[in-house]
């Protein structure tokens, strides 16, 4: 079985710091990401993705990410629920935090869009052939 996630989106507002009664870090926050395809006349689709994470990682997000900031997270899916004061169950869906990465350029990367649309890269130069390696020009008659 497989139960593994990846996102990459903006931080929705400041990563919240807290501890259980044990002492141990938890951090929740929300990632805004965009979804890939956009209906004809309509406005680009965004999920708010509630996330946790635990311990060190908690500590490192809460420390080095704010609102706005693009973040990677790559974690499980994991649902709990609860009954609510009226006796209702109650459901819950988070992405646990396993790995934390930056993205995106610190220079641009801020809260004034919530797209990754507005990074653009240039082409790296082509690297000059190593000794050893010959370029080899193809031609349609492939043996294979």
């Amino acid at each position: 079985m497989l139960n593994k996630v990846v996102i990459m989106g903006r931080l929705t507002k400041d990563p919240e710091l807290k501890s259980t009664p044990s002492g141990t870090a938890l951090c929740n926050f929300s990632v805004a990401v965009d979804r890939k395809f956009v209906k004809q006349g309509e406005e680009r689709q965004t999920d708010f993705i509630n996330c946790v994470a635990w311990s060190s990682q908690a500590e490192f997000i809460s420390k080095y990410f704010t609102k706005g900031r693009m973040i990677n997270v790559v974690g499980r899916v994991q649902t709990r629920s609860w009954d609510d004061a009226e006796g209702k169950k109650r459901y819950a869906t988070d992405i646990v935090a396993e790995e934390i990465n930056f993205c995106g350029d610190k220079r641009t990367d801020g809260p004034s869009s919530m797209s990754t649309d507005n990074y653009t890269t240039t082409p790296a130069e082509p690297e000059p052939h190593d000794e050893g390696f010959v370029a080899v020009e193809l031609d349609d008659d492939l043996p294979f």
